[in-house]
């Protein structure tokens, strides 16, 4: 039979002390507890393995220590760097994330917020798949919530996020400053908020320039590898594809990338690009991509600020991009970064972001690259 397991009061008979006691050490309240006999209370828990009963806690003090996440869509590399902060700052805080992939449907979006309620999460950190998000029922299911980037819920829920305008306006800025008189911007679809957003952030920077935005390329295509290849190869077939291009986001830059390799252009030397919301895969496309990167850790520090901390009116707290220098713009030298320092750019635990699936170390063996 497997052994029992220990309980509360098997910690208190080791301590020499009284449930109650373990309990307020365990929860550090919420009555104080000598130092000794706090000591005896975490030997005695170490000693016997004793582990809290999460369930229980929750009676107890009406926290769960568990939290919700709910993403448009993991695959996106840019998503699962964000899943990824966070989950380490969880981790650190001794808290558990269970996440939910709403697999770009905003009606799935809406079951696993249901579901998450349901679970007595503290608190949920959403990512809608559009800027239209389920916040009516949020606010009447009462749990703390953060949206992880600007939306519709703008005055109604904490929030999270950069100035999509003001960044691409730095990467607009930075194209302009090559000498590239010709900057064109694909942005998302047009019936998306952020679309203009973004935009608008490359109109300001063309204006600045004394450059008329009506005179260049703009276009329209989804946030993705496919559409953005579709677009670039439908401008270079019909001899539109500017000398410059800043993109919506990475993955609409990857699209691109591949598009102009497969018609024979070089880039930067034929077409310089950029995107905004730039992951560690920007240190390996071909050449590496100059983009702006959000600063999750930092972000999602503040995310658990702000869920651990309610207020009576809703927050926002906005971030700085950095604009981190790769070779697709056209900087070389000492301005293009190396591979693996653009890939790690602002990351605590690069080796994290460029994991080896299936390697492993082996039965007492040496350190090897984490498993996945």
């Amino acid at each position: 039979m497997p052994a029992r397991r220990p309980t509360r009061a098997d910690v208190a008979r080791e301590a020499g002390t009284s449930e109650a006691v373990v309990s307020y050490v365990l929860n550090d309240g919420p009555r104080p507890v000598a130092a000794a006999t706090r000591k005896k209370v975490v030997d005695a828990v170490a000693k016997l393995g004793y582990r809290p009963n999460r369930a229980a806690q929750a009676l107890a003090n009406g926290r769960t220590g568990t939290y919700g996440l709910v993403l448009p869509n993991i695959t996106n590399a840019f998503i699962s760097e964000i899943a990824h902060a966070i989950e380490l700052e969880a981790f650190g805080s001794e808290k558990v994330i269970i996440v939910g992939d709403s697999a770009d449907s905003h009606e799935r979006e809406l079951k696993l917020l249901k579901s998450l309620v349901a679970e007595h999460v503290d608190g949920i950190i959403y990512m809608g798949v559009t800027e239209r998000l389920h916040s009516d029922f949020l606010r009447e299911a009462g749990v703390p919530a953060v949206i992880f980037t600007r939306a519709d819920s703008d005055g109604v829920l904490d929030t999270v996020r950069i100035d999509e305008t003001r960044e691409v306006f730095a990467l607009t800025r930075h194209m302009l400053w090559h000498g590239y008189r010709d900057v064109g911007m694909l942005t998302g679809p047009v019936n998306m908020s952020n679309s203009t957003w973004r935009a608008d952030g490359w109109i300001q920077a063309l204006g600045e320039a004394n450059i008329d935005p009506e005179s260049q390329v703009v276009g329209h295509a989804a946030y993705s590898r496919g559409a953005a290849y579709d677009w670039t190869l439908e401008q270079v077939k019909r001899h539109r594809m500017p000398r410059a291009l800043v993109t919506g986001n990475e993955r609409q830059a990857v699209g691109v990338l591949a598009a102009l390799n497969d018609c024979g252009l070089h880039v930067p030397d034929d077409v310089a690009v950029c995107a905004l919301n730039g992951t560690a895969d920007s240190g390996y496309t071909i050449p590496s991509l100059t983009s702006i990167r959000q600063p999750f850790s930092e972000m999602a520090r503040e995310v658990f600020r702000l869920l651990d901390t309610p207020a009576d009116e809703p927050r926002k707290a906005e971030f700085r991009g950095d604009l981190v220098i790769g070779k697709s713009c056209g900087c070389a030298g000492t301005l293009g970064m190396d591979r693996k320092t653009l890939a790690s750019w602002g990351t605590p635990d690069p080796a994290n972001l460029d994991s080896s699936a299936g390697v492993a170390p082996a039965e007492g063996a040496g350190t090897s690259p984490t498993g996945a």
